[in-house]
């Protein structure tokens, strides 16, 4: 699932193509994608794009009117082609533009979702998230807080998106790996210092996956076509068995919240 970095990568992307260039129409081929497409979404036309922005893992292409919000979900991937290309398979969603090109979204799983927030409204999903990690408001302070109050693994708790948004499962395996954390490990037996390493590395790996064009495992790809190269950066996510980087011994893999963790038994504490 294309996790912050890359949702990030393909604002990069598509933000200079889409600022000030008008929405002429949309077309939905596919309604039915994690949720229906909205009608205020299927009737928008002739609509100025005031700029994109992220939240978590959604997208915010900004219109007069108000947001249309996108999520990649499992296997999405949007693309700037030329108006006259012809739709594949699972080509769902097109914004066509006034300049004889279009946003396309290609979604194979159709886990994705093209969603409405009206101006002046907040949408339900984007309601009761925590910080950006990459702003100030992710601190050291703010994690401890947040693990004080939970027995839970600190993998999960770093997952959780009340506590901070768009860490997923790649991101979460990495920065503990580079903080020295076991996953494993209850979150309110953390230490403010610790949590000062952790959110510092966190920042760290997010801002290092971005210049990488995020990780490409299977369905992602920048908007133009090109993979993701932070695979090749990965210390520990998906080398279950292998020999640490750091230290030698065999990494191990355990699930936690249904999701593959790997940690090295002799690094992490």
């Amino acid at each position: 699932m294309p996790e912050l970095p890359e949702v990030e990568v393909s604002r990069l992307g598509i933000s200079p193509h889409l600022q000030g260039r008008t929405l002429v129409a949309m077309q939905v081929r596919q309604r039915q994608l994690r949720w229906p497409v909205p009608d205020e979404v299927i009737a928008l036309c002739n609509e100025p794009i005031l700029g994109v922005s992220r939240r978590a893992k959604y997208l915010l292409i900004h219109l007069s009117a108000g947001d249309i919000l996108v999520h990649l979900g499992m296997s999405g991937n949007l693309k700037l082609l030329p108006a006259a290309t012809a739709p594949g398979k699972h080509d769902h969603v097109d914004w066509l533009l006034d300049n004889q090109t279009l946003l396309r979204l290609n979604d194979t799983r159709r886990f994705g979702a093209v969603l409405w927030q009206a101006k002046g409204s907040l949408h339900p999903m984007l309601a009761a998230l925590g910080p950006e990690p990459l702003t100030d408001e992710f601190t050291a302070e703010h994690l401890h807080l947040c693990c004080q109050k939970r027995s839970s693994a600190i993998k999960l708790v770093l997952m959780d998106n009340h506590v901070v948004v768009g860490v997923g499962n790649i991101y979460a395996n990495e920065a503990l790996f580079k903080a020295g954390i076991l996953p494993t490990r209850p979150a309110n037996s953390l230490t403010l210092a610790e949590c000062a390493v952790l959110t510092e590395v966190v920042k760290q790996t997010l801002q290092f996956a971005i210049t990488q064009g995020g990780t490409t495992l299977k369905d992602f790809s920048q908007v133009d076509g090109k993979p993701g190269y932070f695979k090749q950066e990965l210390l520990v996510y998906g080398r279950g068995g292998e020999a640490c980087t750091a230290c030698a011994t065999e990494l191990r893999e355990v699930r936690l919240g249904q999701r593959s963790t790997v940690y090295c038994p002799d690094c992490q504490r």
